[in-house]
């Protein structure tokens, strides 16, 4: 693999991230330790060094492993966790994006991950009640002492993470450089406001879900089951079409669906690293397959047609010909607009 930087840092990551989710069975689907850590091993055999895990994910034992995994060369990783979810239930301060919870759960991580700092820490999810300005303050306070050298922010309105980087900027903390929302042919709605943010304020975007579940392999189409709910976007009629056009070009490609749908998101006109989850040794070995090949353009509009989304307001109003005239005295396609 080669490395991208993430956003506006100077950090050096992966092109594929490596998504720890998988890493334990606690939750009934996950894999083993021996089958953790030959995916872990495929993934780092391969530059691979981007790895994200989570407070939550397998109660605990997805970043207990994680933190085993890099500990003879801890330096080399980019090591990426997350606070918000709960950690105790019942108690509503073991959870949130607020100041306790924040130092908490951090401090809770670094003794579960077997390390002194964190590379990148994401806020999980906006809880919707914490002030900005005192998860952003709090965030800064942990860069500064040392836990922490990056900020990152998931799952997330737009308006919100762009209040946190105006206010950090302002006040001369420490901001966000990364955004990790879901993303894929088959969940394009961040392109409303999301990914065009991202690119705007020069944040790193790192899917999560970039196979949609699998739904993006083909397995739906070969009548697999899975976990996804039967009125999920990722079952229904139009996913099975994008599907069904993703099979048909990695057939002509002689890759697999995997690969296609995965280079579909990377080759964007901004910074994205997918993040990747396996439960086998195989999985993984198949989605690094992707760093090996290229879409055509011809292939990227094509996906890019069947799984069109909808904009909505403002976006369909600002474009249609007739504003477009009004703004600019009938001159628009005379203007050339290097910002795109």
């Amino acid at each position: 693999m080669n490395y991208k930087l993430l956003g506006k840092s100077g950090l050096r990551v992966s092109e594929i991230s490596l998504g720890t989710m998988t890493f334990g069975t606690e939750w009934g689907w996950g894999a083993d330790y021996d089958t953790s850590k030959a995916v872990f091993e495929a993934y780092a055999n391969a530059d691979g060094n981007f790895i994200d895990t989570a407070n939550r994910y397998t109660e605990g034992t997805s970043e207990k492993m994680v933190g085993e995994f890099i500990n003879s060369d801890r330096d080399h990783f980019v090591l990426a966790t997350k606070y918000t979810l709960f950690d105790r239930k019942g108690d509503p301060n073991f959870s949130g994006n607020h100041r306790k919870n924040m130092i908490r759960s951090v401090n809770e991580s670094l003794k579960r991950l077997n390390t002194d700092y964190i590379d990148l820490l994401w806020v999980h999810a906006w809880d919707g009640t914490t002030p900005v300005d005192e998860m952003m303050r709090g965030l800064d306070d942990l860069v500064t002492s040392g836990k922490v050298n990056y900020i990152g922010i998931s799952d997330t309105p737009a308006w919100v993470v762009a209040q946190a980087n105006t206010l950090a900027d302002l006040r001369g903390w420490h901001r966000f450089v990364g955004l990790q929302i879901e993303y894929s042919l088959i969940q394009r709605t961040p392109e409303r406001d999301l990914m065009p943010m991202a690119k705007a304020l020069d944040l790193a975007v790192t899917p999560w879900g970039p196979l949609a579940g699998g739904a993006l392999s083909g397995k739906y189409l070969k009548g697999e089951k899975g976990r996804v709910p039967e009125n999920s976007i990722r079952v229904n009629e139009r996913s099975q079409k994008i599907a069904q056009l993703v099979v048909d070009i990695a057939k002509d490609l002689d890759v697999t669906p995997a690969q296609v749908a995965l280079n579909w998101s990377r080759q964007k006109n901004q910074v994205v690293v997918p993040i990747v989850g396996a439960r086998t040794l195989a999985q993984i070995e198949d989605s690094l397959g992707c760093v090996n090949f290229q879409l055509s353009n011809e292939q990227i509009a094509q996906l890019d047609e069947i799984s069109k989304v909808e904009m909505g307001f403002p976006h369909d109003f600002l474009g249609s010909d007739n504003v477009k005239n009004i703004m600019s005295g009938e001159t628009w396609d005379r203007v050339f607009n290097h910002r795109g």
